[in-house]
């Protein structure tokens, strides 16, 4: 049997108690995993000094794998986001969130199957900012020939057509691989003609290179209303970083919640699996939290690690314990602990 080093960073507030629960469910299923635990988070402030320690990066260079936990980010002051360092140091550009909906979770909708492609390293989260008054910001606004007021904060948005190339082909060659059969590119271009613009001309020439995918482009406001419409009209959504977080929350919503919104980040050398939700710390110690959305995570990590058989066996147990309704945490209608409900996946793998 072949053996796995992975990287497991269990975070903060929820975080531990669900990975311990995935690690369980791996472990049940029979793929061998070394795990090789590092700390990140406010768990690691006190001890390093920093959310981010050196030995999380070394880690994943050294396994190019890691399952991550939900991690706390301050609001407002502090550390940006450790999230958004381990993609910008690791150079993980494509951030993948699907949102399906599975029998027997409560939601307005039916047969939603949606993919978001997220652009992970450019756009407004790349963190180019200039606080008020400050020299850069007085720069821009003198030079900028448009009616901006001397105190405003400014940031800058930077698409490229590097890498909207490298997204783009994600999204295609994702869309190839898993037959799927459209891809919609989603920007504000009719306002945003030199950024958005962009991505929308880079995408049109990828496109050309996938001819049996149909390619069609929406604007973000309009696509927004379209989902909570129509969402079956739709496949794999390919955005920049801002509009791609924001849709995938929105996508999430559609199909149940976060609690059964499953992540991931792809470089060309590592990937990140982690849950779309937050840390839940005021659920701390209870083992309320759903723990599906961190175990379909971990069914991509299995198909990443070319376990295919093993991440099919999961999503069916996971679907299958979900559908009866029997074993389920509170957010899915029941009263079970979230170990309860590992109990019973474990039983139908």
């Amino acid at each position: 049997m072949k053996k796995y080093k992975v990287t497991l960073i269990p975070g903060d507030g929820t975080g531990p108690e669900i990975v311990e629960i995935v690690k369980r469910v791996i472990s049940a299923i029979g793929t061998s995993i070394d795990w090789e635990e590092v700390e990140a988070g406010e768990c690691a402030i006190e001890k390093y000094n920093t959310p981010l320690p050196a030995e999380v990066l070394d880690s994943i260079r050294r396994t190019k794998v890691a399952l991550k936990g939900p991690i706390t980010t301050p609001i407002g002051t502090g550390f940006r986001s450790v999230n958004v360092a381990l993609r910008q140091e690791l150079g993980l550009y494509a951030c993948l969130r699907p949102c399906k909906i599975y029998d027997g979770v409560k939601t307005e909708f039916k047969n939603v199957d949606l993919v978001v492609v997220r652009e992970n390293m450019e756009d407004l989260y790349c963190g180019v900012e200039f606080e008020p008054k400050s020299d850069v910001a007085r720069y821009i606004i003198e030079r900028s020939n448009k009616k901006i007021h001397p105190d405003a904060a400014i940031s800058i948005k930077p698409i490229s057509v590097f890498g909207t190339q490298r997204i783009a082909r994600f999204a295609f060659e994702y869309a190839k691989k898993n037959n799927r059969k459209k891809v919609t590119s989603i920007t504000k271009a009719n306002i945003m003609k030199f950024t958005d613009g962009l991505f929308y001309q880079v995408c049109r020439e990828v496109a050309k290179n996938y001819p049996e995918i149909e390619y069609e482009e929406r604007l973000i406001d309009n696509m927004c209303m379209q989902l909570v419409q129509k969402p079956q009209m739709y496949d794999v959504l390919l955005l920049p970083n801002l509009y791609g977080d924001i849709v995938s929350d929105l996508c999430a919503g559609l199909v149940g919640g976060l609690g059964v919104a499953p992540g991931a980040n792809f470089g060309d050398e590592y990937a990140v699996f982690e849950a779309v939700h937050g840390s839940a710390p005021k659920y701390k110690g209870m083992n309320k939290v759903n723990p599906v959305a961190l175990l379909l995570s971990a069914k991509l990590m299995l198909e990443h690690l070319g376990e295919t058989e093993s991440a099919v066996r999961l999503e069916k147990a996971i679907s299958k314990v979900i559908k009866e309704n029997k074993v389920v945490t509170y957010d899915l209608g029941g009263s079970a602990k979230n170990y309860e409900m590992a109990d019973e996946i474990i039983k139908n793998l």
